[in-house]
């Protein structure tokens, strides 16, 4: 038993031991890797790692390469690409600090209008959510704070370079900010609408048609000003804002053929409260009024709408060549 006791204890050692040696054969290579690297050297593996998407692999190297070379050649570059990994990586809290890094170290930069771009990316990105790219959402009824930081730095980024290379994508992304921001105001009306907060409802209504013109927005800006100021007593500004709607906006919903603005006309949410059903009609909550026209007037619905109907109606097309291809074979080549 004493035997089988030592034989036991050794053969633990022994694969303790060898686990220990294999673990170390594991490492010592990767430190290796990189002990005698140059400048050079570890640009053309950052390179590597960049091309290839490896961006966690990218980002301690470029992190090594500024700690070790900080005043080399490569260094403002690596820093550069340390941003742009950083967002690839979708790690946007980091890409922004970076970019924030390198606008204050080097304002100067032949570049720097590249740092001021993707920190305004990583700031849209952030405003957005995980299942954005499989799901439809409406960020306008999010937290918009990252939305206006993005706004201001991609504003900023395009008055000190408007002929930057980047700033035919960012002026696009500027008026998608733009729509968004305009619309969260709207939201945060109809929210007031349901609180009977009418004159706060009526300032949003107006900071969006004051500041976010020739949006989709300023229809139902206008709108919620009407509504507001008629549930003020206000009649002679609520006249006003219908006036200017019905000129510029004859289609939005609420008003009628002459134009007259349909003060008890709700836009959403105008579905019968469940106590309602219940009880028949007896009990019945009164909706406050919401306006929310996008489907009449934001192009990139109407676009998007457009598009759906043009493929359904591909797909329609298609079916119909393969029934009669079927008639013809029959059935043999369907």
């Amino acid at each position: 038993m004493k035997n089988a006791s030592i034989i036991l204890l050794l053969m633990s050692l022994t694969f303790i031991s060898g686990c220990s040696w294999l673990g170390s054969s594991d490492e010592e290579p990767t430190e290796e890797v990189t002990e005698d690297f140059t400048e050079r050297d570890f640009y053309e593996k950052i390179q590597t790692s960049l091309n290839s998407g490896n961006w966690t692999l990218a980002i301690s190297n470029l992190q090594l390469l500024e700690s070790q070379f900080p005043f080399g050649k490569y260094a403002e570059q690596a820093q550069l690409e340390l941003i742009y990994a950083h967002y690839k990586s979708a790690d946007y809290t980091s890409s922004i600090a970076s970019a924030e890094r390198f606008i204050r170290l080097h304002p100067q930069h032949v570049n720097v209008d590249y740092a001021y771009y993707l920190k305004g990316l990583s700031e849209i990105s952030q405003a957005s959510g995980f299942f954005d790219s499989f799901l439809p959402t409406d960020n306008s009824k999010r937290d918009i704070g990252s939305a206006r930081s993005a706004f201001g730095t991609l504003s900023e980024f395009l008055t000190r370079f408007p002929k930057s290379p980047y700033a035919a994508d960012a002026r696009k992304r500027l008026v998608n900010l733009r729509n968004q921001l305009a619309r969260a105001e709207i939201h945060v009306a109809n929210y007031y609408f349901s609180r009977k907060a009418y004159l706060a409802a009526a300032n949003r209504g107006r900071f969006v048609v004051e500041n976010f013109q020739q949006t989709p927005a300023v229809p139902d800006g206008l709108a919620v000003m009407a509504q507001g100021y008629m549930m003020l007593g206000m009649q002679e500004l609520s006249n006003n804002a219908v006036q200017v709607l019905a000129a510029n906006y004859p289609e939005h919903p609420s008003l009628d053929k002459n134009g007259v603005f349909d003060f008890d006309k709700r836009l959403v949410g105008n579905e019968n409260a469940l106590m309602g059903k219940i009880t028949l009609g007896l009990i019945d909550r009164v909706q406050p009024p919401a306006f929310d026209t996008r489907e009449v007037f934001n192009k990139s619905v109407r676009d998007a709408e457009l598009i759906i109907d043009k493929d359904e109606e591909q797909d329609k097309q298609q079916k119909d060549s393969r029934s009669i291809w079927s008639w013809l074979t029959f059935g043999l080549m369907d």
